[in-house]
C-alpha cells in the first residue's frame, strides 16, 4: 500500500499454534491433523515483556497476535482474508462506513494493490486509515473520563 519497507521486528515469537494435547478423545480440528489454537489472552499473558506493559503496548501486542493467527507461514495474508479479518475483528470501526467514499478509496486501494498479498506494516497502515474515518473514533473521543 504504502510502498514503505521499515525494519519491524519479527512477529514469530508470538507463535500461536500447539500441537494438540494427547488424549483418548480428539476434537475435530485435532483429528483433522490441525493444530489447536491458543486463546488471544493467553498468548498475550506468555510474553514476559507485557507484564507490566501499558495498556498501548497490550493493545499493539493484540493486533500483532490477531494478525499473526490469521497470516500465511510467511506472515502475509491475502486481500480476502485481510477483508475477513477486518470485518470479524474490526467492526466497530468500519460498521456504517462502507458507502462513504472515503472508505471505499481504502479499500479500493487495497484491491488495486498490485501484490496479493498484505504484510504486517501495511495492514497496520489500513486499521490507522479506516480508524481515522470511522464513526467510533469520534464517538471515543467524545467520552469523558473522570475518577
Amino acid at each position: 500500500m504504502c510502498g514503505c519497507r521499515a525494519s519491524v521486528p519479527s512477529t514469530k515469537q508470538y507463535s500461536v499454534n500447539q500441537p494438540a494435547p494427547a488424549s483418548t478423545k480428539k476434537s475435530p480440528s485435532a483429528a483433522a491433523g490441525m493444530p489447536k489454537r491458543i486463546p488471544i489472552a493467553k498468548q498475550l499473558a506468555s510474553i514476559k515483556a507485557l507484564g507490566k506493559g501499558s495498556d498501548l503496548e497490550k493493545a499493539f501486542a493484540t493486533v500483532a497476535l490477531v494478525y499473526n493467527n490469521s497470516a500465511d507461514p510467511e506472515g502475509k495474508l491475502s486481500k480476502a482474508e485481510t477483508k475477513s479479518l477486518l470485518q470479524t475483528q474490526f467492526g466497530g470501526f468500519i460498521q456504517g462506513q462502507e458507502k462513504k467514499p472515503k472508505y471505499q478509496e481504502i479499500i479500493s486501494a487495497l484491491d488495486e494493490e498490485s501484490e496479493n498479498k498484505v504484510d504486517f506494516e501495511d495492514f497496520m497502515i489500513l486499521l490507522v486509515s479506516l480508524t481515522l474515518m470511522s464513526d467510533l473514533l469520534q464517538e471515543i473521543k467524545n467520552v469523558k473520563t473522570t475518577k
